[in-house]
C-alpha cells in the first residue's frame, strides 16, 4: 500500500522481500484477490497476501482505500490499515 504521492522502488522492495517482483496483470490480480484492478481493498482478499505499507501513510490522520469496486472507497486511519492487514510498515522509495 503506497501513498499516492510516492512511486514504489521495485528494487528496494525486491531486496526487502528477498525475491524478484513484477507488476501484476489484471487476470493475476483478480485470481488472487477476487477484485478488479482499481478496486482492490487492502483486506478481505481471496488469498492471504503479505502487505507492505508505505511509511509515508503513517503521517496522515485519515487515509482512503479502494472498497472492492473501482468507483468505491472507504476511510480509515493508518493504524487501522496496519491492524486490519497485519501489514509491515516500510520505506517504499
Amino acid at each position: 500500500m503506497a501513498s499516492g504521492t510516492n512511486r514504489v522502488n521495485e528494487r528496494a522492495i525486491s531486496y526487502l522481500l528477498n525475491e524478484k517482483i513484477g507488476k501484476a496483470d489484471a487476470d493475476f490480480v483478480r485470481e488472487h484477490t477476487g477484485y478488479v484492478i482499481g478496486g482492490v481493498p487492502p483486506f478481505a482478499h481471496k488469498e492471504s497476501i503479505e502487505t507492505l505499507i508505505d511509511e509515508e501513510l503513517m503521517k496522515y490522520e485519515v487515509i482512503w482505500a479502494a472498497a472492492g469496486h473501482p468507483k468505491a472507497v472507504f476511510q480509515l486511519t493508518p493504524e487501522q490499515l496496519v491492524e486490519l492487514t497485519n501489514g509491515k510498515v516500510v520505506s517504499i522509495t
